[in-house]
This record gives C-alpha cells, structure tokens and sequence, in this order.
C-alpha cells in the first residue's frame, strides 16, 4: 500500500507520541547513577545511598552514588546539568547547591530552575538554635530580651560565612530585632567544640550535629527552624512556638533529573520516592540522623526551589554579602 503524505504524518506522529510511555514502561533498563555533590559520609549522603538501595530493590538495577564534591556542591550539580535527560543520572540536590549556591557566585554553571526537572523532596534537615549551659536564658523569648538589653554580647557560631547555619542566625537577628556577632568556622564540627567551650554562646546547628550534646546536657536547645517539631526533638517548640511567628529555615533534600526528562519518567521515579519515604526502616535510620522524610510532588518542589533562591538573595544582602 502506498503512503500517503497526510498518513506519513499521522503515523510519526503517533510513533512520537507512544515513545515517552513506552521509555517509562521499560525504565530503567540499566544502572543508573545518582551524584551526590558532596563528600561522603554526612546526612546527605546517608539518604542517597539509601535512595540508591531502594531503588536498586525495587527496578532490578544497579543504582551507583557517585560523590562529586567541590565549590559547595556546584561542581556535581553542573555535571547533571549536562547529563543526558534520560533518567540515568539524577542528581541528590540540597539548599546550598539550589537556594544558597546561586547567590554565592557571580558565574554559576547552572540555572538552579531552568536546568533541571524537579522529582520529589526527599527529607527536611531542620536547624536547631542551641544555646551553651552558661547562658541564662531557657526560652527564645529570654535569649530575645537579653540579647536586646546586651548588643554584640553574644555570638553565634556557623560552618562558614554563607552557609545555612549562619544564613539561619542572620534570619535570627533581622526578625528578632538582635545585634549578635556572627563567627564563621572552617566546618560545622570546630563552630560545635567553640560553642561546647563556651567560646561563643549560641548557633543554629543541624539537628543531627547537636542531638548527642542536647542528650548529654551539654547544650540547652531553645527552639528548631522549621514550622512543624522535629521528629527527633519532639519537646523542642518550633521557632514560632517560641515567639518568633513567620521564622523558618530549614536545609532540604531532594531528587533532581536534567531538564527535558520525559514526564513519565519523572512520575515513576518520584512514586518510587513516596514510597520509600514511607518504609519504618528508612524512617528509623534518618530520624537517627536528624533528618523528617517527606516526598512531595514535583510542583511542590519546583516551588520551594524558586522561594529559596530570592529569600537567600535577601538575606545575603542583609548580611551584607556580595557574590564571588
């Protein structure tokens, strides 16, 4: 029978239709890779492997973490940008590489919005405001008062000029109406032994860091960032509890695909998320590590990454930072 030219069309038209079905119904049908930008070992990095296993489980496939560190996750990050969109290289995204990173430098590699296809929140890392034994104050609202009749008496400590941690305290002192010293580290772990020292007085530490000293009673904690309690600290008030209405900064993790993902690729991969979310030994061992599981859609994603980037830009600004 011969074709005509209407029927040509109609016919490709229908094979580039069937196509994006067809690639989620046989995906993954090799190993796949998802980059961690980071070194290992940290909470990040504990989630992806266990991401990795899950998936691995579940598609019959080997799942690979390849950890791609440097320039506060911008180099990994960069090198998913410009992977195939396909599904086979993911990339286990955070605040710093999506909200704080492009504010940081004047030339990043990558749009933290355009380039890449949102697949699900993975977990909340909440921030957690400690202060030293020695400092009176049991609540935020006392730490507010004395800080207030105190200026530049008390300093908080950070992980680096530009990290969460520190973007955390900023956030303190603008809400709160404080004038507190800021001393950045090299890392979180010398910001903690200062703040166990008694060095400086105060820090807005990842949950996970400050757990064991909490417990020991080596820290008092007086609230944590997010706007729900941390599933770890379930006695700690939230910072509007405590006094402090509209406050929230928490780090988040996420599933990140390259921009031009086929959609049904994106759908299968994030209902994978949502389920292992959802499995206690997963649960178990991230509430260990300070870390909320949730999975969200990818629409709920998109918009907590497009709020981050201009509420970061702010409060760099407020701080008075400039990007490098």
């Amino acid at each position: 029978m011969k074709l005509t030219l209407p029927l040509k069309i109609a016919m490709l038209c229908a094979a580039m239709l069937g196509t994006p079905a067809a690639a989620a119904d046989d995906f993954p049908s090799k190993a796949m890779k998802i980059v961690v930008p980071f070194p290992p070992g940290a909470a990040t990095d504990i989630l992806a492997r266990k991401v990795a296993q899950k998936f691995s489980e579940s598609f019959k496939q080997p799942v690979v973490v390849e950890n791609r560190a440097g320039a506060t996750g911008t180099i990994g990050s960069a090198s998913v940008a410009k992977s195939p969109a396909d599904g086979y290289t993911l990339l286990f995204a955070t605040t710093s590489t999506h909200g704080i990173s492009p504010n940081l430098y004047k030339n990043m590699p990558y749009d933290p919005v355009k380039d890449f296809e949102p697949i699900s929140l993975v977990g909340w890392s909440p921030n957690v405001l400690v202060v030293h034994p020695s400092v009176p104050a049991n609540s935020v609202k006392e730490l507010v008062a004395l800080a207030k009749a105190n200026p530049q008496k008390y300093s908080f400590s950070s992980s680096g000029s530009g990290s969460s941690i520190h973007l955390a305290g900023e956030m303190f002192k603008s809400m709160a109406g404080v004038d507190m010293l800021h001393v950045p580290y090299k890392g979180a772990t010398p910001a903690v032994t200062d703040l166990l020292g008694g060095q400086v007085q105060l820090m807005f530490d990842t949950v996970a860091s400050s757990l064991p000293h909490i417990k020991a009673g080596k820290l008092r904690p007086l609230a944590v960032t997010t706007t729900k309690r941390s599933v770890a600290l379930p006695s700690v008030p939230t910072m509007a509890e405590a006094g402090l209405p509209g406050y929230e900064m928490a780090g988040w993790l996420g599933l990140l695909a390259p921009k031009g993902t086929p959609k049904e690729i994106v759908d299968k991969l994030h209902g994978e998320v949502v389920k292992i979310v959802n499995m206690p030994d997963v649960v178990d061992s991230m509430t260990a590590q300070g870390i909320d599981l949730w999975g969200s859609t990818p629409r709920e994603f998109l918009t907590v990454i497009s709020k981050d980037v201009p509420m970061y830009a702010k409060l760099m600004k407020s701080a008075g930072m400039q990007p490098e």
